[in-house]
């Protein structure tokens, strides 16, 4: 008797599917599990975790120069990396609106607005919509995409407990997808997934952000908390039964290992190639914790992700 069939368990629920894009441009739907991840023969898992590459509306000039330079001349203008992004095989794209933050160039919610609108005539896929991380910011800014956007069904975030209000109220009279953010705990992570509902907007129009760590900066907690969540979830509690979506280029390549040049132990290796695997080691070990939707920033990095996924699909 093969080893599979003398362990498998089922389980009685299942993640909630979210589809983000479609109508005109492509969809994508993520969640819908009944096993953990990657084991098949415990269950059906009907949707591949996906990759959405991390792009800015600005020149990413305080990100780590390797992979500013990976992506070149298509850095400094939006749409052009989004189509770069398209071509490198992104599931989705993932643009933050940083050139809003009151503390930079405090750019207008109108200016966000024209952006989003050249992203979206660049590429076909579907796109998921940060704000700058000013709650205030983001109320202004995403409110005015929701609505120049309408019907195309962006996932909009993030929704924090304090200001979830707003951006729920924006993706409910426009049809779009909120992303959840806690900070790195299963309770708080379920108590915003339903506050969120409380609102209106049903389960297959949320995504959760648990918040993650990076290899060597928490990775471990951040992992038992998603293994907690989706533990939770196949058990039948449907305000953890969320997709997940997991910042992973943001918080690997802030972290010293990937981007120190000088003062580092030789055995540390080559820069180029460290900072890569800092940030695929950190996606394959959140795939295995649940994650459903990457966010990754290095090319080299979603190229290793994407044949770990392929490989473990089957």
């Amino acid at each position: 008797m093969p080893i599979a069939d003398t362990v498998a368990q089922s389980s009685p629920g299942a993640v909630a599917e979210v589809t983000i894009g479609g109508v005109g441009r492509r969809a994508l739907t993520v969640g819908g599990a009944a096993a953990l991840p990657f084991l098949k023969f415990e269950g059906t898992i009907p949707h591949r975790p996906a990759i959405a590459v991390d792009v800015q509306d600005s020149p990413p000039d305080d990100w780590a120069t390797g992979v500013r330079e990976a992506w070149g001349s298509a850095a400094a203008d939006p749409a052009a990396w989004a189509k770069a992004a398209a071509v490198a095989g992104a599931d989705a794209i993932a643009l933050t609106l940083a050139s809003t933050h009151p503390d930079g160039a405090n750019a207008s919610a109108a200016s966000a607005v024209a952006t989003v609108k050249r992203v979206l005539d660049a590429t076909d896929l579907p796109l998921i919509v940060y704000g700058p991380g000013v709650a205030a910011k983001d109320n202004e800014v995403l409110v005015a995409v929701a609505e120049a956007a309408s019907g195309q069904r962006l996932a909009l975030g993030m929704c924090e407990d304090k200001n979830y209000r707003t951006i729920v109220a924006a993706c409910l009279a426009h049809g779009h997808v909120a992303v959840a953010r806690s900070p790195i705990d299963l309770n708080l992570a379920k108590q915003l997934n339903i506050l969120i509902a409380d609102m209106g907007l049903s389960v297959d129009r949320i995504l959760m952000d648990p918040t993650t760590g990076a290899l060597g900066y928490g990775l471990e907690y951040s992992y038992s908390v998603m293994e907690r969540l989706r533990l939770a979830a196949l058990q039948g509690d449907k305000w953890c039964a969320l997709p997940m979506v997991c910042t992973v280029g943001y918080e690997a390549w802030r972290q010293k290992e990937a981007k120190a040049v000088s003062g580092v132990p030789a055995e540390w290796g080559d820069l180029s190639r460290r900072g890569v695997l800092w940030e695929a080691t950190t996606a394959q070990a959140l795939l295995e914790a649940g994650a459903d939707i990457l966010v990754m920033r290095h090319p080299k990095a979603i190229s290793l992700v994407r044949g770990t996924i392929d490989k473990l699909m089957g």
